[in-house]
């Protein structure tokens, strides 16, 4: 309660969670890739449509506060994500892309088939970029801003090309260097509080939110670790992250909420442990969180790098 309270005084702006969600099915992920390669996905039953709906529909369910009367919800607003979208997702569910947008939420890329951006040459990750943009964009009529890279496989050699490539952000940094898949940045925050990273001119890059306990990092922005740590111990991380930089960013994936997805007998140790681990608890955790954090902003990413700038 006094967290709250103190996140909401006039003294002090009022905090920020940025939620997103990479769009993609759950036979697209890379711990079920051995059994999944991309052209056996046309042969998948696909699950996505659905799970991004009830997704919608969590979001518009949920009324924030208003900063200036929380006890009073004139002027509420449902809270708003950013969807990193695959373009192979894109281009079988168009009508899908545009609900999202017609909702009021963002639409990004996620790239278009999923392939990481270092198990790729140049040539073939800019074709990637520009096909899945221009996709998404095709099917709303309007500017795809930023770019998701799967499993944050981020470089800098790659994000000039995302760059280069038109989009206007990236959020794809992920500082937990523990894990195999993330990818490095040259640029780095110029200080802990540091929510975006200015690349230059008119480009930005947003980081995933970890925790920074002394020299630590420790993996703090959603996905299998929201699934995996206690909803109090992970809204307690979340608090910490908000005192520090007033902004925390969130990510998890449609198939995160579908305990009735297929199950792979083969996907055995802890890959499949992790994909499998509390799909039955995700989407009332979710609920959960936003509003127990209903006080904060929820802009998409493009509407808060508008405010930061």
């Amino acid at each position: 309660m006094n967290s709250t309270n103190s996140t909401n005084s006039t003294n002090s702006p009022q905090p920020t969670i940025l939620l997103t969600v990479d769009v993609e099915d759950w036979f697209q992920v890379e711990n079920l890739r051995p059994w999944f390669p991309p052209k056996t996905w046309n042969l998948q039953q696909t699950r996505v449509e659905q799970n991004t709906s009830n997704l919608l529909d969590l979001l518009d369910s949920i009324k924030l506060s208003n900063p200036t009367n929380p006890t009073n919800p004139t002027n509420s607003t449902n809270p708003k994500a950013t969807f990193f979208i695959l373009g192979w997702i894109a281009e079988r569910f168009p009508g899908l892309v545009r609900e999202i947008q017609n909702r009021g939420h963002e639409v990004a890329s996620h790239g278009y088939n999923h392939l990481m951006c270092n198990h790729l040459d140049t040539r073939d990750l800019q074709q990637d970029l520009v096909q899945s943009k221009k996709t998404i964009e095709d099917i709303i009529g309007a500017e795809v801003r930023g770019y998701r890279a799967p499993n944050f496989s981020i470089s800098d050699s790659a994000l000039e090309l995302i760059r280069s490539c038109g989009y206007r952000y990236d959020s794809s940094y992920n500082d937990f260097s523990k894990h195999g898949r993330y990818g490095t940045l040259t640029a780095k925050r110029e200080n802990k509080t540091d929510s975006v990273i200015s690349i230059g001119g008119d480009f930005d890059e947003i980081p995933i939110s970890n925790l920074t306990m002394g020299k630590q990092i420790i993996p703090w922005g959603g996905g299998g670790y929201f699934r995996f740590l206690p909803p109090s111990v992970f809204k307690a991380g979340i608090r910490r992250i908000l005192r520090k930089s007033k902004t925390y960013m969130f990510y998890m994936h449609p198939w995160e909420i579908d305990p009735g997805q297929p199950r792979i007998q083969e996907a055995k140790g802890l890959a499949g442990w992790r994909h499998y681990l509390n799909l039955n608890k995700t989407q009332a955790r979710l609920s959960n969180l936003i509003a127990t954090f209903r006080h904060c902003k929820f802009p998409t990413c493009t509407q808060y790098l508008t405010g930061y700038r």
